[in-house]
């Protein structure tokens, strides 16, 4: 096992199934995936596709039914220290190292994030508290400087406030500012904006991208918003039915998609709407992972399957050296199938 030195998170053919009421859920159906250093990485898709359940993995929150059936998950990022293997973590005690100090993960919903009975100095401070050892007059500095940083103004007064004294925006300031109280290397955003006004939404987004270059920080973006993915990712991966179905530098992804599933997200976009016309919408629902899933995912839900998307899984297929899809239309003997036409409003649309 060989370090890449800009690799930090390698995830190799990972499988995470569910125990659920005596049947097998596969969540996670073989993803292999890289994050370099100091990238901006977006997985987006639709809701119950597996972003998050990919995410948990990294921190050890995967639900005490959900379990690792094969694969393997190392994180290349401690200082002077070999690869951790995190597939292999059983206990609280091993994640201890990992969770917080060197990956940290910011929620959806800031209020049910936050201890409605704790001031937010006492929350931010708990993490500095238990991973370096700050306490008193020093901690107290430590946490007004992390308030400062992530722009929330006053911060000796805010320090002994209570969450229900602030507004959604500011709480999911206080959330961000938990995540990296202890300078993480990786942070993962789990739709962090879903609950905010557009307004307040651009503001996270530019607090995110301020903190990324200020902490050094890599982040993993979850979302299902693809004006989002524009505005903060450099690579994005498209996950469908528990597996990454194509990944690319956001321009290849955005502007010359070649996954069936990937055209059918962008073409959702309401902005690359006509007027006068419906707007674009998938037909059909997800697969059922309590079933196994018998060639390409997606091929029920597309109008121009193959027939041996029906048949057989397709392997990745490179579209440059930075982008690849898993779809039969890259194979050179399948047939030429052109974008939706929708496609074409995409530079307007983003």
């Amino acid at each position: 096992m060989e370090e890449n030195n800009n690799i930090i998170l390698s995830v190799k053919d990972l499988n995470v199934k569910f125990n659920l009421r005596g049947k097998v859920l596969h969540a996670i159906r073989g993803v292999s995936l890289d994050v370099y250093k100091g990238e901006s990485l977006a997985i987006v898709g639709e809701s119950g596709c597996g972003k998050s359940v990919l995410n948990k993995n990294f921190i050890g929150l995967l639900d005490p039914n959900g379990f690792i059936s094969s694969g393997e998950i190392v994180y290349y990022g401690m200082d002077d220290a070999k690869p951790q293997v995190l597939s292999s973590y059983k206990k609280d005690k091993e994640w201890l190292k990992i969770r917080g100090s060197e990956v940290s993960m910011i929620m959806q919903d800031p209020m049910t994030s936050l201890n409605p009975l704790k001031t937010i100095g006492k929350q931010i401070g708990e993490a500095l508290e238990l991973h370096q050892g700050l306490k008193g007059a020093k901690l107290k500095e430590a946490v007004y400087g992390i308030l400062r940083d992530v722009g929330i103004e006053e911060p000796e007064r805010r320090y002994k406030q209570y969450p229900h004294e602030f507004s959604g925006g500011m709480r999911q300031r206080v959330v961000i500012a938990i995540a990296i109280a202890c300078r993480p290397k990786i942070l993962i955003c789990d739709e962090p904006t879903t609950a905010l006004d557009v307004t307040i939404q651009a503001q996270i987004l530019e607090l995110l991208k301020e903190l990324k270059q200020r902490y050094n920080l890599t982040i993993i973006f979850i979302t299902h918003d693809l004006g989002v993915v524009a505005n903060i990712a450099d690579r994005v991966a498209v996950m469908y039915a528990g597996d990454i179905v194509e990944i690319g530098m956001v321009r290849e992804v955005f502007y010359d998609p070649h996954h069936p599933y990937t055209w059918a997200l962008l073409s959702s976009l309401p902005q690359l709407g006509i007027k006068g016309q419906d707007l674009y919408s998938i037909k059909g629902t997800p697969p059922n992972l309590f079933k196994e899933i018998k060639g390409d995912a997606f091929a029920p839900r597309n109008p121009q399957a193959l027939a041996i998307d029906f048949e057989e899984q397709p392997p990745f297929f490179d579209v440059s050296p930075t982008h690849k899809a898993r779809t039969w239309l890259l194979d050179p003997r399948a047939p030429k199938i052109d974008p939706p036409a929708y496609l074409k409003n995409i530079h307007s649309g983003i």
